[in-house]
């Protein structure tokens, strides 16, 4: 008897002391300061009732920031955060590098294999599920129905690039505010050539040839960039060199914008009569083509990843868990109404007969399927992703030549002067690297 109770004494303490650690554990989530991502720090009460013993601490940040400081962090295993939001650019590159944990030890109620194949094969790396998606994307347009109407015009739901001239001209009306179009023009890889680097897949231009030598010198990145210089400084809103996706998020809430291309995601806000003054205005396209086979969107998840120097890797789970499973989804349609679930991760939810009924719904999935990261451009290349080069070089170079385009759109340099800049930088770069002699 008294082994036994030495044994249950010694088990009482151990859970004892197991409970009073599980209790101080505080893991730091980083994240962007996305409207969905803002949603669910608005939702915390429903994971602080069901794990009492967690506490979360938020970092929220401006977008290149973000990818900043969580880049430096997990490079170096500094450790300062348990859960970061990246994305699918990130994730093979990280995943192979071994600074992330895997995922494969999740519950079975997260349900792996519901989620949407594109968006799950991004995330994997051999075999290894390296992030849990919460939400997924494409790109689109975005555009004010009254004003097509007003213009008597029609957006076709699948336009070309000549048709959303046509449709910019025709909307703006600068006496009264509102500019025919809104497009990205704050420098970053992620933010103003996200959008011109899938801009330029539906000119026929690619960020490399097959032997990795840099295209910026040749006549399908002028056709494109000339172009979107262009569109912008007569239909564009002024300056739009400082616009990414949150401020122009907020200049078509405001009615600034007949035309938004942009996340699919942003759908959601744009027709919230809470936050959007033309809510019930908006119509959706697929994103333009130029006839070549490819048309001007992008493929993303903003995901949740661990690092693999995080010390809470099981409360970490734990919160990925929460956040990215069906019940999550379920809980955000109870409080916000469907229109308002993170979109783009999950089979199910495409096949929820209450969802279909979100006006959006369907333009998302056909955008996010219409995406081919492994084949994203016209002419051959040696990489994969579509608004972005799935090599470790490209957040620098992504930024550095956005940073170029960014000043050509401030008019501090010509297309031509640009282009000569970004096909330097690169070449000099990528022989650096040893990917050319």
């Amino acid at each position: 008897m008294t082994v036994t109770f030495r044994a249950l004494l010694g088990a009482s303490v151990a859970f004892t002391l197991a409970g009073a650690a599980l209790a101080e554990t505080t893991i730091t989530v980083a994240t962007v300061n996305n409207g969905d991502m803002v949603r669910m720090q608005g939702l915390m009460d429903d994971f602080n009732a069901k794990y009492p013993d967690i506490k979360v601490e938020w970092v929220t940040l401006e977008e290149n920031v973000l990818r900043q400081n969580v880049t430096t962090d997990i490079a170096t295993g500094g450790g300062q955060y348990d859960v970061i939001t990246i994305g699918t650019y990130e994730v093979p590159i990280w995943g192979k590098q071994g600074w992330l944990a895997s995922l494969n030890d999740l519950p079975a109620d997260y349900d792996v294999n519901d989620l949407l194949p594109a968006i799950r094969g991004g995330l994997t790396v051999d075999g290894n599920l390296y992030a849990s998606p919460f939400y997924g994307e494409s790109s689109m347009v975005m555009y004010r129905k009254d004003l097509m109407e007003a213009a008597r015009m029609t957006m076709p739901d699948a336009p070309t690039w000549a048709d959303i001239e046509a449709a910019a001209k025709a909307m703006t009306n600068r006496d009264a505010g509102i500019n025919g179009i809104c497009l990205r023009g704050k420098a970053g890889w992620g933010e103003n050539m996200a959008f011109l680097t899938a801009m330029s897949n539906s000119f026929g231009a690619r960020w490399f040839d097959e032997n990795w030598v840099p295209q910026f010198d040749q006549p399908e990145w002028k056709a494109t960039l000339d172009f979107y210089l262009n569109l912008m400084t007569n239909y564009g809103p002024p300056g739009a060199s400082n616009n990414g996706f949150n401020e122009n998020l907020t200049l078509f809430q405001q009615g600034k914008c007949g035309m938004w291309i942009d996340a699919t995601v942003a759908a959601s806000f744009v027709t919230n009569p809470k936050d959007s003054t033309v809510a019930d205005k908006v119509g959706f396209a697929l994103a333009p083509d130029n006839g070549l086979g490819k048309r001007g969107n992008w493929l993303w998840a903003w995901s949740l990843a661990i690092p693999a120097s995080s010390q809470k890797q099981e409360a970490a789970k734990t919160f990925i868990n929460w956040a990215t499973n069906k019940d999550y989804l379920a809980l955000v349609a109870s409080k916000e109404g469907w229109a308002n679930v993170p979109p783009g991760t999950r089979t199910s939810l495409y096949a929820n007969p209450e969802y279909a009924k979100v006006p959006f719904a369907k333009m998302t999935i056909d955008s996010i399927n219409s995406a081919d990261p492994n084949k994203p451009t016209v002419k051959p290349v040696p990489y994969v992703g579509v608004q972005f080069v799935a090599i470790p070089e490209f957040q620098g170079l992504g930024t550095s030549v956005g940073e170029i385009f960014s000043a050509a759109l401030a008019g501090q340099k010509t297309a031509d002067v640009a282009l000569g800049e970004a096909q330097s930088l690169v070449t000099d770069e990528m022989k650096a690297a040893g990917y050319i002699k």
